[in-house]
């Protein structure tokens, strides 16, 4: 006998917008658009998205609870500042999980994709240009995360994302200070990799891509 479970409740427009919020910040948060320990209000972003305290409260808390935010004791919220060896840490997490992301990509990695993650090159080039900081980060990132849904891991990308979040406002004061011209050359070195099939290459190409900025940081 077959037992049909019974269906949760709908989620109310409450939930729905401190959801919508959630989300909306954490992308501005992963792509450099907040500098490191910006502080936050909740009236502020309440009257800059038209919420009441109850959805933006929410979802700062599960920001915080990821480590995007930093919660004083006194109850003021900001975006984190990194300190040397938690850069370092990040940056080791970073070289772990995404050489092996790549490498579990790598059987996956057909033509298309590998055309794909040109075209997104190439538009990195193009946001360098514009001196777009943001927009630079999330292509970025859109090419990192092209090639690793390859690898049909998603607990280790997320927790991968996860790490870009925690990083993205160091990420945003990164870009300033090393004032990119061009497309990152590993990204090349990484497609040449994956057209030639080559592991070691496509892992060393990753694992130098995302921590060689980061390390110049912490020095």
């Amino acid at each position: 006998m077959l037992i049909t479970p019974r269906p949760g409740p709908t989620p109310g427009p409450t939930a729905a917008a401190h959801d919508r919020l959630y989300r909306t910040m954490r992308l501005r948060i992963m792509h450099g658009e907040l500098r490191p320990a910006q502080a936050l209000t909740l009236r502020g972003i309440g009257k800059e998205f038209g919420l009441s305290m109850t959805p933006v409260r929410e979802a700062l808390r599960r920001l915080v609870a990821e480590g995007a935010l930093t919660l004083s004791a006194s109850g003021r919220v900001s975006t984190p500042e990194l300190t040397n060896e938690r850069i370092e840490e990040l940056a080791a997490l970073r070289a772990l999980l995404e050489p092996e992301l790549a490498s579990r990509a790598l059987p996956r990695a057909h033509l298309a994709l590998i055309d794909r993650l040109q075209s997104i090159n190439a538009t990195i080039a193009d946001m360098n240009t514009l001196k777009d900081a943001s927009s630079y980060i999330r292509t970025n990132l859109e090419f990192h995360r092209a090639l690793y849904l390859r690898a049909q891991a998603p607990a280790m990308l997320a927790l991968t994302e996860t790490v870009w979040l925690q990083l993205g406002p160091t990420m945003g004061m990164l870009y300033h200070r090393l004032q990119r011209q061009e497309s990152p050359y590993h990204h090349k070195l990484i497609i040449s990799a994956l057209r030639a099939g080559d592991e070691p290459s496509l892992r060393l190409a990753v694992r130098t891509d995302v921590t060689q900025g980061l390390r110049l940081l912490a020095q």
